[in-house]
């Protein structure tokens, strides 16, 4: 069965109930957090959960060579949720999604497969938004809203996600689709990323 992937899933919350609601579907969390992934493996041991299994990694690093390696056709959905913030100019390439981890997730979602990205910071997810339309292999899900979603497309909601619900605090999410254009070179996809960012930087 195709996977979801969700990067950065802290304790697991989300997963645990997907899982559980959704046995026909594989789900597998990644967090840099060693001591959350032990927890979580452990909640998903008491569920007695087969669907779903926790990794202990660094998306950056091991993911990508994780993804090298996988066959084709393994993911269907990836989801970034309320990623690490790293505000501070020169922490901002600690950020999970860049422009390597982009392209190798590319290359191994295929045509229509999903690519979901929400936080409660803009200034995080424009960003991610910028790579992700820079590179030219995914499609913005069309809404009457504009370039965010208001509605969600999971029937669970993050730790996160619920906190700032319960506060009525924004959040800004992005669903995209895989199409079928080619993956560009990385020094492209950095080049053309800086030239939006820098666009963005003049407009705002």
């Amino acid at each position: 069965m195709p996977i979801h992937l969700d990067i950065g899933c802290a304790r697991g919350k989300f997963l645990l109930e997907m899982a559980a609601i959704q046995p026909e579907k594989n789900f597998l969390g990644l967090e840099i957090r060693q001591s959350l992934v032990i927890a979580a493996e452990r909640e998903r041991e008491h569920l007695g959960l087969k669907n779903l299994r926790f990794i202990f990694c660094n998306a950056n690093v091991s993911l990508i060579n994780w993804l090298s390696i996988l066959p084709s056709r393994t993911l269907s959905i990836v989801s970034i949720q309320f990623p690490d913030p790293w505000f501070k100019r020169r922490h901002q390439k600690r950020r999970v999604l860049q422009p390597l981890l982009l392209i190798s997730l590319a290359k191994r979602l295929y045509p229509g497969c999903q690519l979901f990205v929400q936080s409660d910071v803009l200034p995080v997810i424009k960003p991610m938004q910028l790579l992700i339309e820079s590179s030219g292999c995914f499609d913005l899900f069309e809404t009457t809203y504009g370039d965010l979603l208001t509605n969600k497309p999971f029937p669970v909601a993050t730790e996160r996600e619920a906190y700032a619900i319960s506060r009525d605090l924004p959040i800004y999410r992005a669903l995209y689709f895989r199409n079928n254009n080619e993956i560009p070179q990385l020094e492209v996809l950095e080049a053309n990323y800086q030239c939006f960012l820098n666009k963005a930087m003049m407009y705002s």
